[in-house]
């Protein structure tokens, strides 16, 4: 028997499969406010498990031998929350509004040998563990560790049995809650005492809590700013003034270097140049030198030109992504309850920006006479995002294979895979498609040789690795104190909410890269050498070189991170945040370097 699917049942389909898509992508966005009444039930959620020092290695809570109801139920996740590797399940404890509870029994456990071990390795490796209540995070650690002595060596391990919850409220809204064991003592774990007892078959274990509620004058509006002051996690970041000044002075600097003495040497070539002599340009050309007479060159189209608009249009797409997320958390839209908010926008704007690389790609592309437009397309939009596929296939293959909760489950993979394939893609044939058809000319002031000049011998310090230690450097330098906190941020536990700064920060380094680009063009059309093209593109895009050594440098010498799991994430990870810079610096630097050779050979008399 077979049944046909009318055309009204394809759309409720296609809107209810639309509908749940926007759920998964906006949920974090969507900052409900839940009202209690006195008694009514406060559900806490059980989320994960992981050492300390590693915040990218999270485990499922019921991993370990713990209280768990008979049948665990999963809350509904976000796609951010799943990226940001939360797997939230309801717990045993029960928790009413406004109700005091004093040494409840949440279960009993008889813990056989294997499981105790499991415990006491988590408890040496330092595992904390993270429940969330009304979007609250409640992290504490599982147990308790002490070393002591040389000779003789103490070592004592405990599990923490007893949780004492604080939580406070406003009204009919929770604010905050945290856990503590202030007056608890451990349980031992190579044996009996307190609520635990040795037995035949195992070790006994008694776990219970305690629920107490505070009233607070904080609003429900402003209780982010409750969470942000919680300590639980070491503060390190501050309004660094050091950052900002640095990175200023470095700006005047290279803006003065560039307007004031690259503008006095353009004044005295210009003048070099525009005399009128008797004999046209030709006589001219033998008798000067410099970048003048590399006018009929200059504008030579280069090799790999569809590698090279892959290039840009994939640049212009992530300086369109990363200013886009400056904004969106300027505007208040990541605050800290959201959990797993900035990645969901991430995912949304890298699939709705496609469409920006796909233009500037195919658009440049064809201003420079290229001929396979469709490659240079498929190109553009496999440049970052099989690099990224393959990273993230290793990495979440190490994930799986530990069983962090960090290992997206194949429902994610497949939607993410549907974004790109449904979205990006097609928004970046789209808009190749556009960018071809209103490409127009390449306006080169102008006219090129058929023949090329012969570049002259070049002396070591204009050479490409030289220029890409200079040009990588200097904006590396510019950023490099607040690149420590974004690493804090990113792969440490801190919540960053300095993006005013981070703006100012990104401002500046994207002027750097322009003012040090055009320096380094005009040092090398000085010296007769036209291939400016590839050169302006690897000066300053060198700069992700300088990231990603920095990022080996953060690993060893300023994080505890370590393992296979962390070092996966973190390195794998790394290389796509370097890629990412290079992308977008490359496309900085280039169009500088562009504006500034046709601004220069504009301004000349040519016949």
């Amino acid at each position: 028997m077979t049944t046909s699917l009318g055309l009204p049942a394809l759309r409720c389909a296609g809107r209810g499969l639309g509908v749940r898509i926007l759920v998964l992508f906006l949920l974090p966005q969507i900052g409900w406010t839940v009202s209690y009444k006195s008694g009514d039930p406060v559900t806490l959620y059980v989320n994960k498990v992981g050492p300390y020092h590693n915040p990218q290695e999270t485990y499922h809570y019921y991993t370990l031998p713990v209280c768990r109801p008979k049948e665990v139920r999963h809350k509904a996740l976000s796609l951010g929350e799943v990226l940001d590797g939360d797997r939230m399940a309801e717990s045993l404890y029960l928790i009413r509004f406004r109700e005091n509870t004093e040494r409840q029994v949440l279960c009993q456990l008889t813990l056989n040998e294997k499981e105790v071990e499991q415990l006491r390795d988590a408890v040496e490796e330092l595992y904390y563990f993270e429940f969330v209540l009304d979007d609250i995070p409640i992290w504490g650690f599982v147990g308790y560790m002490e070393e002591s002595g040389f000779l003789p060596h103490s070592h004592k391990v405990g599990l923490w049995t007893h949780l004492d919850f604080n939580i406070e409220y406003n009204g009919d809204s929770v604010i905050f809650a945290n856990v503590s064991v202030k007056d608890v003592k451990p349980v031992p774990l190579e044996g009996g005492g307190g609520a635990a007892s040795a037995t035949g078959a195992g070790l006994a274990v008694t776990h219970t809590y305690s629920v107490r509620w505070f009233e607070s004058p904080l609003p429900h509006a402003r209780r982010a700013e409750r969470l942000r002051d919680y300590s639980f996690f070491p503060k390190t970041l501050e309004i660094h003034w050091l950052s900002i000044i640095n990175s200023l002075v470095l700006v005047v600097l290279l803006l003065g270097f560039v307007i004031i003495i690259l503008m006095r040497v353009l004044k005295n070539d210009f003048a070099r140049y525009n005399v009128e002599e008797e004999g046209g340009c030709d006589d001219l050309d033998q008798g000067d030198n410099g970048w003048k007479i590399i006018h009929t060159d200059v504008f030579r189209f280069p090799h790999y030109k569809s590698l090279l608009c892959a290039v840009l249009g994939v640049g212009a797409q992530f300086l369109t992504l990363a200013t886009g997320i400056i904004v969106m958390a300027l505007l208040g839209m990541f605050n800290v309850h959201r959990h797993g908010a900035i990645n969901s926008a991430a995912i949304v704007l890298y699939a709705l920006t496609s469409c920006v690389s796909g233009y500037c790609s195919c658009r440049f592309y064809t201003q420079i006479h290229g001929q396979h437009w469709v490659w240079n397309i498929i190109l553009t939009s496999t440049l970052f995002s099989a690099p990224l596929f393959l990273t993230w296939s290793v990495v979440n293959s190490v994930h799986w294979w530990s069983g962090s909760t960090q290992a997206l489950p194949a429902t994610t993979v497949f939607l993410l895979l549907g974004a790109w394939v449904l979205v990006g893609f097609p928004l970046t044939v789209i808009g190749g498609i556009v960018g071809k058809n209103r490409a127009g000319n390449f306006q080169a002031p102008c006219r090129t040789r058929n023949i090329p000049r012969q570049i002259p011998p070049q002396p070591w310090y204009k050479h490409t690795a030289v220029h890409m230690a200079i040009g990588g450097f200097l904006p590396f330098s510019a950023i490099s104190v607040e690149l420590y906190y974004i690493f804090a941020t990113v792969w440490g536990r801190e919540h960053y909410t300095l993006y005013g700064i981070l703006l100012c920060v990104f401002a500046i380094l994207l002027s750097v890269g322009a003012c040090i680009s055009v320096a380094l063009t005009y040092f090398l059309l000085s010296g007769e050498d036209y291939r400016w093209w590839w050169r302006s593109v690897l000066s300053t895009g060198s700069t992700g070189i300088f990231i990603f050594v920095y990022s080996v440098f953060y690993y060893y010498n300023r994080s505890s991170m370590s393992g296979l799991v962390q070092s996966a994430e973190f390195f794998g990870y790394s290389l796509l945040t370097a890629l990412v810079f290079s992308l977008m610096l490359g496309t900085v630097s280039f169009c500088a370097s562009l504006t500034f050779i046709r601004y220069i050979y504009r301004s000349l008399k040519m016949d």
